[in-house]
């Protein structure tokens, strides 16, 4: 492996697989390419730099050949944290023993050993052509950040960093690289759109997508502490109440806070249930507005 592929995959994506085997000189190199967006070559005596402007798609394997629920995610990917942090999401997939998608997938696959083809869809696919028009056309687009939301982005990132500070056993470090990634995924959203500005609904989107991925590496973590879903969803409210210093929470507001967590809307309605019971607070009969009642 050679540091030519992201060339060629300039304006494009880069797509590696088995990237925890990659050698140290060529991890060395794509640390470049993810930082500056271009690729540094000194031969025959021409020292120059070339563009690399390439989004990188890489799926690695654990360090032991599986994943060890007993070890941290940081013991288990065996990449340098340098690296791993100029990605803007990191995934963790397991193969969990279930029987529901245990038989799907032998019946898929016993299906394409008999009859040498897939089986029905059952929905009829976009053509080729018609998504690679639609990928062609937003990538034409620039979005950029209005004013009226630079501050809204900049209490998200301070709430990230303030709310890891307060956890006894951080498990990720938020930088300046995560505010990167937080304008990257949003203005990849408005794309999707067609839009030239970035919507507060994307800044949301990027946040619940940054919070889902670490929300997959450390969901064991959370189920070992003993805090239940509903309780959890209920100290996030109570936090967001406590900070903003107001006892009036909207819904929408609610929803889009749990939702950064990794938690559904039926969850937090049956927090809001439940607690309502108790005489927290008061929910609106038709909007599900929140008061808390209790100082």
């Amino acid at each position: 492996m050679s540091t030519w592929f992201q060339v060629l995959a300039d304006m494009g994506i880069c797509a590696i697989d088995e990237f925890d085997k990659m050698d140290e000189s060529d991890r060395t190199a794509i640390h470049e390419v993810m930082e500056q967006q271009t690729v540094s070559i000194a031969k025959a005596g021409i020292t120059t730099s070339l563009n690399a402007r390439t989004a990188i798609l890489a799926a690695a394997n654990p360090a032991w050949g599986r994943y060890d629920l007993r070890r941290t995610p940081a013991e288990n990917i065996n990449l340098p944290p340098a690296l791993l942090s100029r990605f803007d999401l990191l995934w963790l997939i397991l193969d969990r023993a279930d029987m529901d998608s245990d038989l799907e997938m032998a019946r898929h696959v016993v299906y394409v050993h008999q009859k040498r083809e897939s089986p029905a869809l059952g929905f009829t696919p976009l053509e080729p052509s018609v998504l690679r028009a639609y990928i062609s056309a937003a990538r034409r687009l620039s979005p950029y950040v209005p004013r009226e939301l630079e501050e809204y982005i900049a209490t998200a990132y301070s709430s990230i960093r303030q709310e890891e500070a307060r956890s006894n056993t951080p498990h990720s470090y938020t930088t300046v690289r995560t505010l990167l990634s937080i304008l990257r995924i949003s203005a990849a959203l408005a794309r999707l759109r067609f839009s030239e500005t970035v919507a507060q609904s994307d800044v949301d989107e990027a946040l619940r997508l940054m919070q889902m991925s670490k929300f997959s590496l450390y969901a064991d973590d959370r189920q070992k502490s003993g805090l239940d879903a509903i309780s959890d969803i209920y100290s996030v409210l109570r936090d967001e109440a406590a900070r903003t210093n107001k006892m009036d929470l909207s819904y929408a507001h609610a929803l889009n806070w749990i939702s950064r967590k990794g938690y559904s809307e039926a969850q937090l309605k049956e927090c809001l249930e439940e607690y309502a019971a108790l005489n927290v607070w008061q929910i609106h009969p038709h909007t599900f507005d929140i008061r808390f009642i209790d100082a």
